[in-house]
């Protein structure tokens, strides 16, 4: 039986119908609908839910098609944790705000459906980001990001100093909020909101952005795909936090290093409606394509 994996935002009235719907339609189509339990319960709550299987999280999207994402950047996030671990690629309908991962809009939700009952879409491979945390040589902790990793003060009241490095050559040293190592995928998120660039998802690159640094040189730097970025907490009493993805955070004593570089593993996002770059760019910022001289006047 072929089998698509439903994450959902079931925070909200609307996806929770919306959900059920398409447990629904994608059941008369003949698929498995697979879901995690607390979101089923979630779902149901406000009606009938349908033949759906329950699966252990770490089981859930085992030889799924497609991991099918109702809600915002968030939901596909968490969503994207399922999909990287099983390989099966990602298709998302924007239900939150700016949503800039998923690929498709509520209003051609039919034609999406369609689009996956078919088989009728591209799979577009996105790079991740590999991170690893040492202090004297000791692992400490290691994880992924698809948008970015950050490394955040973990006091408010001080400043985070650091040491930055390109391939192990020293580059910059700074006192900042932050600093925030993107990849193309993510340049329109964190990385974006500090004031880095917008990358297209097909340049294979780095971003390596600091966040409010106290220093002369400050600009957004694009690193080779093939680099190693690190960045060394330099001060004897500073902590830090790293986080990956807005999801998974992991303390950062005084002395870590860390070791930010291209993972091995991909993550592929299912595209039914493939819509240049350029074009979701205007749509999702309401960026102005005129020119107010372009206008005529009548008399």
């Amino acid at each position: 039986m072929r089998s698509v994996l439903l994450v959902a935002h079931t925070g909200r009235s609307d996806i929770r119908e919306l959900a059920r719907s398409l447990i629904a339609r994608l059941g008369d189509a003949g698929f498995e609908v697979r879901i995690s339990p607390s979101e089923a319960a979630d779902i149901a709550e406000d009606g009938e839910l349908g033949a759906v299987s329950l699966l252990d999280e770490s089981q859930i999207a085992k030889d799924a098609e497609v991991a099918l994402v109702l809600g915002g950047d968030g939901t596909f996030l968490r969503a994207a944790e399922h999909a990287r671990r099983a390989g099966i690629p990602l298709l998302g309908v924007n239900l939150g705000h700016v949503g800039f991962l998923a690929e498709t809009e509520v209003d051609a939700l039919d034609a999406t459906v369609t689009a996956i009952v078919d088989g009728h879409y591209e799979v577009e491979e996105r790079f991740t980001l590999q991170v690893t945390v040492t202090l004297d040589g000791e692992l400490l902790a290691e994880d992924w990001a698809l948008n970015e990793a950050s490394v955040e003060k973990s006091h408010r009241e001080k400043m985070l100093e650091v040491a930055v490095s390109v391939d192990d050559r020293p580059l910059l040293r700074f006192g900042c909020d932050g600093v925030i190592c993107a990849t193309p995928t993510g340049s329109t998120a964190y990385a974006f909101s500090v004031g880095g660039p917008i990358v297209w998802p097909n340049v294979e690159a780095m971003l390596l952005v600091p966040n409010a640094a106290h220093a002369l040189f400050q600009r957004p730097l694009v690193v080779a795909p093939g680099s190693q970025i690190g960045i060394e907490l330099v001060g004897a009493d500073q902590f830090g936090v790293l986080s990956c993805d807005g999801r998974r955070s992991h303390p950062l004593p005084p002395g870590a290093v860390l070791r930010i570089e291209r993972s091995a593993q991909t993550l592929t996002i299912a595209r039914p409606h493939p819509t240049p770059f350029g074009e979701r760019l205007v749509a999702k910022f309401q960026l102005p394509v005129r020119s107010f001289r372009d206008g005529r006047r009548t008399t």
